[in-house]
């Protein structure tokens, strides 16, 4: 039977039509943001200004609004990603190339780890950072959330570092090289598309975190994009939604050009298939 058949078109159909649907509930939602941004009147609803303005982005491109708190959620999210992927890197290496019983029990145990809800572990996170003066302490913020993200991110880097053949190493061994060496000059390049995804992951969910740095960091002028868009959205009891709407799409914009330069510097998968050819 195939998608010609009446059966395979009403397939299709439904299949197109749930598609569509999903596709419009993303979409409408960033088609309101694009209107309201150029909206100095704009509303909840969704409807077409009366004149376009970049009033909006005037009043949001300020260093109180969007400068400070972007250059914090630079830091964070930069400074997470760094150390996790490197601790992941370190971490995955002898997951990945020996085989001893403590690697399956320590693999669950890692997979438990990104199963624990972070709302349960802040109480005594934030009493571990009280007796440590760490609180309102961006280096400690950067810590924590390395640490959250460890889990997932040495799972995923030890299925990456699987994909690159041993035997690479071992004509690197039969030249004198250390393991240290093999690591850093063969297997880290050869696996750079996975560490590109694996920091763009952990990126990502730093830049995006809300809970953790409105817990742990208490100044204003310490606090990331993230957190300055609940501050921002509650201003004197109303919702400017034309600039809630030009600030939401301000906070995008370093995510996506994170993403094009870490996939065009980092990114490609042939030096795997020439480094094995022969």
């Amino acid at each position: 039977m195939g998608l010609t058949s009446p059966s395979g078109r009403s397939l299709r159909a439904v299949s197109n039509s749930v598609l569509l649907v999903i596709a419009a509930c993303f979409a409408l939602p960033i088609l309101w943001l694009l209107v309201a941004s150029l909206d100095t009147s704009a509303t909840l609803s969704l409807k077409l200004p009366e004149s376009l303005s970049l009033k909006n982005f005037a009043e949001v491109m300020t260093p109180e609004l969007a400068f400070v708190p972007l250059g914090n959620s630079l830091m964070l999210a930069g400074g997470c990603a760094i150390i996790t992927v490197v601790v992941a890197v370190l971490a995955a290496y002898p997951l990945s190339r020996y085989r001893m019983r403590v690697n399956k029990p320590f693999l669950y145990g890692i997979l438990f780890g990104t199963c624990l809800p972070i709302t349960a572990m802040m109480v005594p996170v934030y009493s571990l950072f009280v007796s440590l003066n760490l609180i309102d302490s961006l280096g400690g913020t950067i810590l924590f959330l390395a640490a959250t993200s460890l889990p997932m991110a040495i799972w995923m880097m030890k299925n990456f570092m699987d994909s690159v053949p041993i035997s690479l190493e071992e004509a690197a061994w039969m030249d004198g090289a250390s393991m240290l060496t093999t690591l850093s000059r063969v297997v880290v390049p050869l696996m750079r598309p996975g560490i590109a995804v694996v920091f763009i992951f952990v990126f990502i969910g730093a830049w995006g975190n809300f809970f953790v740095p409105f817990v742990l960091l208490l100044s204003p002028d310490k606090q990331p994009a993230a957190v300055s868009i609940f501050a921002f959205f509650g201003q004197h009891g109303t919702v400017a939604y034309g600039r809630l709407a030009a600030f939401s799409l301000v906070y995008s914009v370093p995510v996506l050009a994170l993403y094009v330069f870490v996939s065009r510097v980092l990114g490609g998968g042939s030096a795997l298939a020439g480094a094995v050819k022969g």
